[in-house]
């Protein structure tokens, strides 16, 4: 038994820190991910550096990473819109992502656009990228819950996967965008989404900001869920919800995995090692157990 792991430390990990890292410690990051084993890592997005200032090197960070040997196939990176997907074509970027979410409120607040609109601009994206042979893969906030609206709407969330699938997603990542799930309505959502899709291609995207990430990920996998989104050392959070600690850690993930006797591919040592580089660059710790308790044996 298997399940893939995502990891999506270097992009959304890092995207809402507010020091700014260099450029090779963010490829050294990456490239370490790369030897510990993951075959996909979210690298960066090509948005507004006025909006996002840690992704302004986006383009230099993938010409170096190109430079250094990496397979492009294995780093997808976030694209908001035709000028960031024209970026992305031309560095040679395999894979894409794009982004909306169940909530109406959420969707103004955090890209000025309904849901609607939002998906005008993900069309043209989709379209382009499709011509151009890129892979796709869609993003859904706000699954379990939002910061403005309060609880969200199932009917909401099968629209807007139905449509990411429509316009050419391989896969579609269900996000607890502000860590206010839990087990039982992880069941009732994973309900939903099979019987209206191939649940096979839904991943999962779940924050820690209440210390119950972990239960959700094996309450999703005992309903048959194998593809989850984490990220290195628990990096990551939103910055439209109070207290979001941050995405569930890598480490934790892939522990709980193995010690199940379920395979991530991931070797923990190495993981440990890529968090402590950019823990370090960013003077902050990890809240991840695994990643406390692997240093701590170390010592």
């Amino acid at each position: 038994m298997s399940v893939r792991i995502i990891e999506v430390g270097p992009r959304d990990g890092l995207q809402n820190e507010k020091k700014i890292l260099d450029t090779q410690t963010k490829v050294d990051f990456i490239l370490m991910l790369i030897a510990a084993g993951f075959q996909t890592i979210e690298a960066t997005s090509f948005v507004r550096p006025d909006k996002i200032p840690q992704m302004a090197d986006a383009e230099q960070l993938m010409k170096l990473l190109a430079n250094k040997g990496a397979d492009l196939s294995k780093l997808p990176c976030l694209v908001p819109n035709l000028k960031g997907l024209e970026l992305a074509q031309n560095l040679g970027v395999k894979e894409i992502a794009v982004f909306t979410a169940t909530s109406e409120e959420f969707n103004k607040k955090n890209i000025n656009a309904s849901i609607d609109e939002s998906f005008k601009r993900i069309a043209e994206v989709c379209r382009e990228a499709k011509h151009s042979g890129q892979k796709i893969r869609g993003y859904v906030s706000t699954v379990f819950g939002c910061p403005y609206e309060g609880k969200t709407s199932l009917d909401s969330l099968k629209k807007v996967t139905q449509a990411l699938f429509d316009l050419g997603c391989y896969e579609v990542s269900l996000g607890d965008t502000i860590g206010v799930g839990q087990p039982e309505q992880v069941k009732s959502v994973y309900q939903t989404v099979k019987s209206h899709f191939d649940s096979q291609k839904i991943a999962w995207h779940f924050h820690d900001t209440k210390g119950i990430a972990l239960a959700n990920i094996y309450s999703a996998y005992q309903e048959g869920a194998r593809v989850f989104d984490s990220s290195a050392g628990g990096l990551g959070g939103c910055p439209y919800a109070k207290g979001a600690s941050g995405n569930v850690a890598s480490e934790d993930v892939v522990q709980m995995f193995e010690l199940m006797g379920v395979s991530t591919g991931v070797d923990l040592e190495k993981l440990t090692a890529a968090s402590s580089l950019i823990l370090k660059a960013l003077g902050r710790e990890s809240a991840s157990k695994a990643y406390q308790a692997f240093i701590a044996e170390k010592v």
